[in-house]
């Protein structure tokens, strides 16, 4: 995978998030199975359930547009090492994609890690077999 354009993607919309409160800058681009790039940045609010995490966000844009299989997500953060998504994101990802999508964690001093959705979220929420949801 070339990892290139999902980092300057995500490096760069982490330039738009709109956090305020706790001053914590997330960037993310996801590329779609068909290789087109979506990327999304963390909009804050002051009631902070309200907040869109940056990966939601990118997930969200590219599946508004069709979308729903995916080979690679690129997540920005100034944090060394570079921060891994929470708990909420992990949870999105999984709706659409498989434990061994590769994750890159970066950050603008250069710093990397590669990872997988698997690594980082071994037991996602699933339905036991048979059940259905209620929705």
């Amino acid at each position: 995978m070339n990892w290139e354009p999902l980092l300057a993607a995500a490096l760069a919309v982490r330039d738009h998030s709109h956090s305020p409160y706790s001053q914590f800058a997330v960037g993310a681009a996801v590329e779609t199975e068909s290789g087109e790039i979506f990327s999304g940045a963390n909009v804050e609010n002051r009631s902070y359930g309200v907040t869109l995490c940056a990966e939601r966000s990118a997930f969200a844009a590219a599946v508004s547009a069709g979308h729903r299989r995916f080979g690679g997500v690129a997540i920005a953060t100034a944090s060394s090492p570079p921060a891994p998504p929470c708990g909420i994101c992990r949870e999105t990802m999984t709706e659409f994609c498989e434990p061994e999508m590769p994750i890159l964690l970066c950050n603008p001093q250069g710093e990397r890690r590669l990872t997988t959705l698997g690594e980082l979220f071994p037991e996602p929420f699933r339905f036991a077999a048979g059940e259905t949801s209620s929705a």
